[in-house]
């Protein structure tokens, strides 16, 4: 029999693991999302920048590599009605907001018959928006890589969401790296885990190989939590690797954005040869070139944990046996 857990979230949205893929930005591709929904998980796509009319050949492109539910995320700092009524008419049943106010775009979601997550950095926020309408609750512990919502810890932040929103379902992100960390957040009362550095280093990702190796040689103390990438997403606090760059802004006195060594002066070139420049927000895709050390690397502290890139299947299949295993064996060592 394939492993299977029976969780809330689960349930709810159809699938046997309890694990989400994170949408890591531009290096969540359809190939990336449907084979973790492929292997029993939920892929999930960044439409956050996408221009609305691109949508319906993402979402046709899904349907064709997979027949299993995926989600669709959508970051809040920019209007974002149009991209979820594109998604909603594509077909698209499951949608993850973040970085704003969900309120205004739950009633259209849920008149197409769509289930709603957002994620949240405390148990105020979540009774809000589960007050709103949200049908599911994203905590996001300060151990996450990318754009961090809160300052609280996932080991702090998770029980206390859970306890503040039940039944509503709540899933863990920030610092799950393996099946220990997926076990240890449904422990706490999570219904599944959120886990982005991990897919990064697979094979799937499109992510510039200099990126894996450094996400592949790092450890738990290698990231960076601040707002020092803020080119096009300014003052938002987020965690990458330490590189050069932070390096050169730390050694300069750590000056304010426009004083910066190094600011505006491009550093790689994307697939189209435009500049990427110093201190931007971007992903560092496979079509980069030039000083990806010097990019937004983003990582969690779960980093410590990728020491393999792997095929997406296999991933997984390593978390959902290994949490299995752990609870199994956690369960074994209680005498009554």
């Amino acid at each position: 029999m394939a492993l299977a857990f029976d969780t809330a979230f689960c349930r709810l949205v159809d699938i046997p693991l309890p694990i989400v893929q994170a949408p890591i930005g531009g290096l969540a591709t359809p190939e990336v999302a449907a084979a973790v929904s492929a292997a029993g998980a939920l892929g999930m796509l960044s439409m956050t920048w996408k221009k609305p009319d691109e949508i319906d050949g993402i979402v046709a492109r899904m349907a064709e590599l997979t027949d299993r539910p995926y989600g669709v995320n959508l970051i809040l700092r920019t209007e974002q009605e149009e991209r979820l009524r594109r998604c909603l008419d594509a077909g698209v049943r499951i949608v993850s907001t973040f970085w704003g106010d969900p309120s205004p775009l739950i009633p259209i979601a849920h008149a197409a018959g769509a289930i709603v997550m957002h994620t949240v950095g405390s148990a105020a926020e979540a009774r809000q928006v589960v007050d709103a309408g949200v049908d599911v609750v994203v905590a996001q512990g300060w151990e996450a890589g990318g754009h961090v919502w809160g300052n609280v810890a996932t080991m702090a932040l998770v029980p206390a969401v859970v306890d503040a929103v039940s039944p509503t379902p709540v899933v863990a992100a920030g610092g799950i790296g393996d099946g220990r960390g997926l076990a240890a957040v449904l422990a706490l009362g999570a219904s599944a885990g959120w886990l982005g550095t991990r897919f990064v280093a697979s094979e799937e990702a499109q992510a510039h190989p200099r990126y894996q190796e450094l996400l592949l040689s790092a450890t738990e103390t290698s990231t960076y939590h601040g707002t020092v990438f803020d080119g096009g997403w300014p003052d938002a606090p987020h965690r990458t690797l330490r590189n050069s760059t932070i390096d050169a802004w730390e050694r300069a006195g750590r000056p304010a954005t426009g004083a910066r060594p190094g600011e505006g002066e491009p550093v790689a070139t994307d697939g189209t040869g435009d500049p990427v420049l110093r201190y931007q927000s971007t992903s560092p895709r496979a079509e980069l070139d030039g000083d990806i050390d010097a990019l937004s690397l983003w990582a969690g502290q779960s980093v410590a944990l990728v020491r393999e890139l792997k095929p997406v299947r296999d991933i997984v299949n390593d978390i959902a046996q290994g949490a299995a295993d752990v609870l199994s064996e956690t369960a074994s060592i209680v005498r009554r």
